[in-house]
């Protein structure tokens, strides 16, 4: 059983020459970078060199993401509920969006990335924020690839701020019950202006979601490797598109 649906979610059946159809790359992929820990963990190192490989696993998938075509790439960096790690992870996890944009900002204006971030701000360090706003602000006239980063993001936090501003909206006469629809929804929710993600890819071996983007991933395809995101090359990412253009997406249709 598990077997059949481990299958069906993610293990391609293509051969490794197949290639890639330019005219049918999903527009916008999200990826939950998964595996950090376990990666150092089985080489004897701290889970803080595992996250530090993490962050080289980001540049090598968005180049690969930017050859493909890819418009939007959504990427989960730090959870609601990361929170609840040892401090010495969070502050290590919070510096490296500053450890990365100071790195990679310049490639990433030489390349018309544009870099964009979901999340609530309020819990963020001030480095974190700051660094994160610097590249946002310096690539914001970028036109390319949209690089979007999921930080101090949960999916449940997301829904119900929508719904009290939607409620909000209805007591002041703003907004009538009955114009309340998908749309509006979807306008009060962090990803506003962006596509919902055609392909959902997620590392490690887990097979769930993890409060990421769960309005948004209705109709997405899924895409699971057991592949640690440390590990995860830009010759896995093109397995997982290649998957992607083998389904047939029906939307609930023939």
């Amino acid at each position: 059983m598990i077997e059949r649906l481990w299958a069906k979610l993610g293990k391609s059946s293509l051969q490794p020459g197949e290639p890639i159809a330019p005219h049918n790359v999903p527009e916008h992929v999200a990826i939950i970078m998964d595996g950090n820990g376990r990666w150092a963990k089985d080489r004897g190192l701290p889970r803080m060199a595992g996250h530090h490989s993490g962050m080289k696993a980001v540049k090598r998938i968005t180049i690969a993401a930017d050859r493909l075509g890819v418009k939007y790439l959504t990427l989960y960096a730090f959870s609601t509920e990361n929170w609840k790690r040892p401090k010495a992870e969070v502050d290590f996890l919070m510096k490296l969006p500053q450890q990365f944009l100071e790195i990679e900002l310049d490639e990433l204006i030489a390349n018309n990335v544009q870099v964009r971030m979901m999340g609530h701000k309020e819990d963020l360090p001030s480095y974190t924020i700051s660094a994160v706003e610097e590249a946002i602000v310096k690539t914001a006239d970028n036109t390319g690839l949209v690089l979007n980063f999921a930080l101090n993001y949960g999916s449940r936090m997301e829904m119900l701020e929508a719904v009290k501003e939607i409620a909000t909206e209805v007591k002041r006469g703003q907004l009538a019950i009955e114009d309340i629809d998908e749309k509006v929804m979807a306008d009060r929710l962090l990803t506003s202006g962006l596509p919902d993600p055609d392909l959902l890819i997620r590392t490690s071996g887990e097979l769930r979601l993890s409060n990421f983007m769960m309005w948004q991933l209705a109709y997405s395809e899924l895409w699971f490797t057991d592949v640690y995101w440390p590990e995860f090359t830009e010759e896995h990412f093109h397995e997982a598109i290649k998957e992607y253009q083998r389904r047939a997406r029906r939307y609930g249709g023939l």
